[in-house]
């Protein structure tokens, strides 16, 4: 009998259209002789909308619903998404997906899902709440201070001049993406850029602007927890925004990067060390920055990494030797094995 796989996607986040292309890919790429793929959409206003279920390879043509072709119709209630023994796979990015708020419901639902749980799920996502666990943990982190809204914004700005050193890059601590982040060389760009981030969050992270590369790992597990050999996004733009990494696709990736052997090791380990800090398990993606000093700074773990195709998580593990219909087949294992494991913890 087939396991019913189903693809939550969209999202109120900024990250939506990625999360539909991601979506898209894991429909094509799903072992069809093993799953039925049902899907549902998530609007950008919260609303369940049941979309394509798929016994067979899709047609190369076939597109999931977005929010232009959102069918109001096939609205649903979000817990008829439930049912007995199918593993959810939210392919959902950002805040209301990545958050530990979509963990919470399915697990309310009794359902497995592939990921990490409520707890690394929101942890992860908040920056600095990330920064303090992994300092915490003795994982290497760039300098940083914090704002948060009702704070003496002069007096924030006073303590980061004294602390860091222009330029910084201030970031809503809970949006993925690259989104609202900007960089200030001074005082007065500072203020811009803290008021450009209290738009999409109250607290907000102020970080040593570093001069590196940035390294990623991919991180696969439960208790068993497996890495990557490193991956290096070389950029073509300067400030690797928003734009450059969805939109306008300016970017080319080497796998595995070219660094030394003993700094792979290293990146691999602090990998492992933060993802059981944070009490992770299926799946992550660990970002570094590599300064040309051969400094290792943990910029973020990424608890549901870009997941098309040509994103850099699948392609690390490819590289290690497991394709992307069989590292899809081996994230539903693992959401099934973290369940049972939670249902046994009720005693």
């Amino acid at each position: 009998m087939k396991q019913t796989l189903i693809l939550l996607y969209g999202g109120r986040s900024a990250e939506r259209e990625v999360s539909v292309l991601s979506a898209e890919s894991v429909m094509r790429a799903v072992n069809y002789d093993k799953f039925l793929v049902k899907t549902y959409f998530i609007t950008q206003a919260g609303d369940f909308i049941k979309t394509q279920e798929f016994t067979s390879q899709p047609a190369a043509a076939e597109k999931l619903m977005t929010n232009q072709t959102v069918v109001v119709s096939q609205k649903i209630q979000p817990s008829a998404i439930y049912e007995e023994n199918a593993v959810v796979f939210p392919v959902l990015h950002g805040p209301m997906g990545e958050d530990g708020s979509i963990q919470g419901f399915l697990e309310v639902l009794k359902m497995p899902y592939v990921g990490t749980n409520i707890l690394s799920s929101s942890v992860a996502m908040d920056k600095i709440t990330t920064k303090r666990v992994l300092e915490s943990a003795g994982v290497p982190q760039v300098a940083y201070t914090v704002y948060i809204e009702g704070e003496d914004l002069e007096a924030k700005i006073t303590e980061t001049a004294t602390k860091l050193t222009y330029p910084v890059f201030v970031k809503p601590a809970n949006m993925g993406s690259s989104v609202g982040i900007s960089k200030a060389e001074n005082d007065e760009e500072l203020h811009t850029s803290i008021a450009l981030a209290l738009k999409y969050d109250s607290r907000i992270l102020i970080e040593q602007g570093v001069v590196a590369r940035e390294i990623e790992v991919g991180i696969l597990g439960n208790q068993d927890v497996k890495t990557t050999l490193p991956g290096e996004v070389v950029k073509d733009v300067a400030f690797y925004d928003y734009d450059a990494k969805y939109i306008d696709n300016k970017i080319t990736m080497d796998i595995p990067a070219k660094i030394d052997e003993a700094i792979m090791e290293q990146m691999r380990t602090y990998a492992n060390q933060a993802f059981r800090a944070l009490g992770g398990c299926g799946l992550s993606r660990c970002d570094f920055f590599l300064t040309e000093d051969g400094q290792i700074y943990l910029n973020e773990l990424n608890t549901m990494p870009g997941f098309t195709q040509w994103s850099m998580y699948p392609l690390l593990w490819e590289n290690m030797g497991l394709s992307y219909s069989d590292l899809i087949e081996t994230l539903v294992d693992l959401a099934q094995e973290m369940f049972d494991k939670r249902e046994s913890h009720l005693i």
